[in-house]
């Protein structure tokens, strides 16, 4: 969405023009839940903070700066959330990769049989190995490997510097190298 745009639709929800925000809920709920979900392992959990976090961030519009980004805003949000979430429930559920329960399958996708099997595969031992990283070290290679923000975007939703970013994503990185490699998985 267009930074312009979506200050406009964001002045117009301060305004009380609340069918305003479902284009902004839009662009957000995609990138939104994939952040959940790899921070909370399950899509049920997922869908539900994020649904919260869409409505925390709704009440919390009228102390919103219009002049900055909504994105990182929200992420921090849904972040915060999750974290709640987490430190409530101390008991988590292990990963699941449901794909076309999320609707995360990209189009064009081959249908073979044997590169889906892999492709599965793949996912579930990147999600059991993230699940043994930690939730530090998940939380910023999601933010990064899965969402591709940018560092100043991460930085923004840590709320810490860039160079904090480049180390902990750094050190992240080393983690999912170690639980791989004891999994016996090449990790280049």
């Amino acid at each position: 969405m267009q930074p312009e745009v979506e200050r406009e639709l964001v002045r117009l929800c301060r305004a009380g023009g609340a069918r305003f925000y479902e284009p902004i809920v839009r662009a957000y709920e995609g990138p939104g839940l994939r952040i959940a979900l790899g921070m909370l392992g399950s899509p049920d959990e997922a869908q539900g903070a994020l649904q919260e976090a869409f409505v925390k961030a709704w009440q919390s519009l009228p102390r919103f700066d219009v002049e900055r980004p909504f994105g990182p805003w929200f992420f921090r949000i849904l972040r915060n959330h999750c974290r709640d979430v987490i430190r409530s429930q101390r008991s988590r559920s292990r990963f699941e990769t449901r794909d076309e329960k999320l609707e995360l399958r990209p189009a064009g996708v081959s249908s073979d049989p044997e590169h889906l099997h892999m492709k599965t595969e793949a996912k579930e031992l990147l999600w059991k190995a993230l699940s043994e990283v930690g939730d530090e070290h998940r939380e910023i290679l999601v933010l990064k490997e899965l969402e591709d923000l940018r560092y100043a975007e991460i930085a923004s939703i840590l709320d810490v510097p860039e160079g904090t970013v480049a180390s902990r994503l750094n050190h992240a990185r080393r983690a999912l190298r170690s639980v791989l490699l004891e999994m016996n998985v090449e990790y280049p």
